[in-house]
């Protein structure tokens, strides 16, 4: 056999072939090249001039020869050319070893997206892969490897996974929003007011439910800072927000404390407007709130200026909301002082925490 004829099967095969030719062979089982099968060299000539990543593990010790489309898939392995199989993929050999059993048995194996934890840039990382162990013969016909062509699907995965809990976060959000509308629905219908002014009482606390939903779609998480759901809450009463002060550090709420919390902000402006501090021209409204990181959290709404406050005669869904709803939401408890000199809520919990 001429040193052409030795070397002509890896012709066109790219990096990899150069890589086979300057192996030095000898020193493993399967000896020099011109030794090499006439199979082997047929099966190497066949994967190295293909697009999709492949490599063929021979003998019984399955020394590894790959293409280079195999290559971004061993990653930062250490060189696997000439290498034994299980040496090459030690971190996984638990799960791929049966496999390569199975085909040095005469068994074809393919399985899609199986996810392994490989170590290629040094540190270990889930990865997914489809592929498929086939047997491979040698010029006798008896078995005498396996060919492995593989994908890596990670990417894939990962997108479909993230796709499913998007959805599943999507239909929890949208379960929670009709049972948020429904209860304030039927507390507002429950009201023995004229429909007049039920009408527009009802279109406001929907708008502020729609307002604070939209801004909790913005994150990805869920999680928006208290600054933000106060401004959802007193968004419908711009004309009054020069004489609403707010002081607090950056705390953050879940997706639930935010959509009651809105609500009762809303109402607590609303009625400030109609009776309290609001109604009045020099009256103002403080909203504060502190956390000191570790879960404790306090927030008050205090009324000034305003007439004289009085409890109300019946409780409405305002008060429901306030002393009932928000608290269980945090976690918490809630107080609502009727102090003649001015409305004064406040909302302890130990459920929220620090940005």
């Amino acid at each position: 056999m001429t040193i052409k004829d030795t070397f002509s099967f890896l012709e066109g095969g790219g990096a990899s072939a150069a890589l086979i030719r300057d192996t030095k062979w000898t020193s493993t089982p399967l000896g020099p090249l011109e030794t090499w099968p006439i199979s082997l060299r047929t099966i190497a000539a066949s994967i190295l001039t293909s697009t999709f990543p492949a490599a063929i593990a021979w003998g019984p010790q399955l020394i590894t020869l790959y293409n280079d489309p195999f290559r971004p898939i061993l990653g930062g392995k250490p060189e696997a050319m000439g290498r034994p199989f299980s040496d090459v993929w030690s971190d996984v050999w638990d799960t791929l070893g049966p496999i390569a059993a199975a085909a040095q048995a005469g068994k074809a194996t393919y399985m899609e997206d199986v996810p392994l934890t490989v170590s290629r840039k040094g540190y270990p990382e889930e990865a997914c892969f489809t592929f498929c162990y086939n047997p491979l013969r040698d010029d006798a016909g008896q078995i005498a490897g396996l060919l492995a062509t593989a994908i890596e699907t990670t990417e894939r995965v990962a997108s479909e996974r993230q796709a499913r809990l998007m959805t599943s976060e999507l239909q929890h959000r949208i379960k929670n929003m009709f049972a948020t509308v429904n209860s304030i629905v039927s507390q507002t219908l429950r009201s023995e007011r004229p429909l007049a002014e039920i009408r527009p009482l009802l279109l406001q606390r929907l708008s502020a439910i729609a307002s604070a939903h939209a801004l909790l779609t913005e994150t990805s998480k869920g999680d928006v800072l208290v600054r933000q759901v106060l401004d959802i809450g007193l968004a419908p009463h711009r004309m009054t927000a020069e004489r609403i002060l707010m002081s607090g550090p950056q705390v953050m709420l879940n997706e639930k404390q935010a959509l009651s919390l809105s609500l009762a902000i809303n109402e607590l402006a609303t009625n400030a407007i109609k009776y309290g501090a609001l109604h009045a021209d020099n009256g103002t409204v403080a909203i504060t709130w502190e956390g000191d990181g570790l879960g404790r959290f306090r927030l008050t709404w205090q009324e000034n200026g305003g007439p004289t406050v009085a409890p109300p005669s019946r409780r409405g869904f305002g008060t429901t909301l306030m002393e009932r709803v928000v608290p269980h939401d945090f976690g918490g408890t809630a107080l609502l002082a009727y102090d003649p000199s001015g409305l004064r809520y406040t909302l302890s919990t130990d459920q929220l925490r620090h940005a």
